[in-house]
């Protein structure tokens, strides 16, 4: 199954991306995922099912733990693996 995942941390700083900001985006850019799209609103990847759930559950911890008191996220199914 390959999932896609949008997410978003907060609080919000338009000066400087803050460190979970930044913390969130390392996650995702060296998680061994597919088409990954950061940008200062939002942020996409996408990749098989136990690659993006890891990626996801290392998101969650370290941007809670650098400093985030939201992360909004939202995961959808876009289709099947082919062999």
């Amino acid at each position: 199954m390959r999932l896609r995942v949008e997410f978003t941390t907060e609080p919000f700083d338009l000066d400087e991306a803050p460190a979970h900001a930044v913390v969130a985006r390392e996650v995702i850019q060296t998680a061994d995922l597919d088409a990954v799209d950061v940008g200062p609103f939002g942020n996409t990847a996408e990749g098989g099912a136990d690659q993006v759930l890891t990626a996801v559950d290392a998101l969650l911890r370290q941007a809670l733990a650098s400093g985030a008191t939201r992360v909004s996220l939202q995961v959808n199914v876009i289709g099947e693996d082919t062999p």
